[in-house]
């Protein structure tokens, strides 16, 4: 059975037709070409396929598609616009990415933070990435490039 659902990712409006049961991972990926959203464990473990909806991160392997109607998506390739993001600066100078593939989780998750939180702590940092498992580099570099981050956009004024 399929439903027709509007919504907004990344800035672009978008309706389109969808399979009632198709995960808003499997939508964004294969309907829209979006394979920056990694798909990892399909239960809302490892945090790989982390988006935002309507600004507040959530596991896309969790969330139908159609409970995305009248929403706004934000993807990895969504956070910045002609260059990257300066969490994505960070995480490749601070050397927090090995293999890259929890990377778009956790940097969606971190921009999640930073939009409530400008100047997080590290324990901020710790809890708003519990929900991102990483396997190879661990969490000391990526925690360091969160926090580098945020001092970095607060010296521009919070943009990016």
């Amino acid at each position: 059975m399929k439903k027709t659902i509007t919504l907004e990712v990344n800035g672009v409006s978008e309706t389109v037709e969808v399979e009632v049961g198709q995960t808003l991972l499997r939508f964004l990926r294969d309907g829209l070409d979006l394979t920056g959203t990694k798909e990892g464990c399909n239960e809302g473990e490892c945090g790989s396929c982390m988006v935002l909806l309507d600004g507040r991160p959530v596991n896309s392997c969790l969330v139908l598609a159609v409970e995305a109607d009248g929403a706004k998506v934000t993807t990895i390739e969504g956070l910045s616009s002609g260059g990257l993001h300066p969490l994505q600066k960070a995480f490749l100078s601070h050397a927090a990415v090995q293999c890259g593939f929890c990377t778009p989780g956790m940097i969606v998750s971190a921009a999640a933070l930073l939009r409530e939180k400008p100047d997080p702590t590290e324990d901020d940092v710790r809890k708003a990435l519990a929900g991102n498992l990483c396997r190879c580099t661990g969490y000391v570099n990526i925690i360091k490039a969160v926090r580098a981050a945020a001092e970095q956009m607060a010296r521009r004024g919070g943009g990016k």
